[in-house]
């Protein structure tokens, strides 16, 4: 029996050695190599992404000279009723002369100009699908349906000669 004694001594030294050798190399492992989305790597991801992070945009446009202008009625059911009809974020809703009348006060040129470098919670229009030309068309049709007098801007004459 002495025999056997030493070698369980042995085995269970063995075991708790590479028990705790493999809790150590898996804690340092995780640590070392842990997978994105992790706890550890999140702080790290976050950092990254921030130093990252997109400062500005580039908008490829095609422009397509052979189309007919939209009318301000087009411009605005495309691009300007699903904020406008129903007063999203503050926008003065369609036909409405009271949230309309301060607005139509500041004159033409500066609600065409809000309307394409953006206002309050509105984005920029200018650069999209349609034409400044085309954006004006559509701010005059709004603002002649809240009580405005504007006249929708008319595409500029093709010079002569060319």
């Amino acid at each position: 029996m002495s025999d056997t004694q030493p070698a369980s001594s042995n085995s269970k030294l063995f075991f708790l050695l590479a028990t705790a050798l493999g809790v150590v190399l898996s804690t340092g492992l995780y640590y070392i190599g842990a997978p994105s989305g992790s706890a550890v790597s999140t702080t790290n991801d976050l950092a990254k992404a921030q130093r990252l992070q997109k400062v500005g945009s580039v908008h490829l446009k095609v422009e397509q000279k052979d189309r007919p202008l939209s009318n301000g009625e087009g411009v605005y059911k495309a691009q300007c009723a699903a904020c406008h009809a129903t007063g999203v974020s503050g926008a003065p809703v369609f036909g409405d002369a009271a949230a309309w009348g301060p607005r139509l006060g500041q004159g033409f040129e500066a609600l065409v100009q809000s309307a394409l470098k953006g206002k309050g919670a509105m984005s920029p229009q200018g650069g999209g699908q349609f034409s400044d030309l085309e954006i004006a068309r559509g701010v005059a049709y709004m603002a002649n349906a809240g009580g405005g007098k504007f006249q929708e801007p008319e595409a500029p004459a093709a010079a002569e000669g060319n």
